[in-house]
């Protein structure tokens, strides 16, 4: 019962969010960000003085996370959305 407590505290949810960026830094993929803000994101949430349940704080963590990593990947994205293409190699 006590772990399910610890999830409804908001500096921890703050410090998975710092673990999640630095998982980011550390294997670097665009994977663990979108985690890290919904992290964030719920941290402050609790900040104020709503008391959500836990499967609202997860429904919460996973839809802010979803949307965050979607406007990640929005605003990142390679300009006109194409990739780089190499047509000479530097060796030739």
């Amino acid at each position: 019962m006590a772990e399910l407590m610890l999830w409804s505290l908001w500096w921890a949810w703050l410090s998975a969010a710092l673990v999640l960026a630095i998982f980011e830094v550390l294997i670097p993929g665009f994977i663990f960000l979108g985690f890290a803000c919904g992290a964030f994101l719920v941290g402050l949430l609790l900040l104020t003085p709503l008391s959500p349940s836990m499967p609202v704080l997860l429904t919460l963590f996973a839809g802010l996370s979803l949307l965050s990593w979607l406007a990640l990947r929005r605003y990142f994205r390679a300009p006109g959305g194409n990739t780089r293409l190499v047509h000479k190699d530097i060796n030739d």
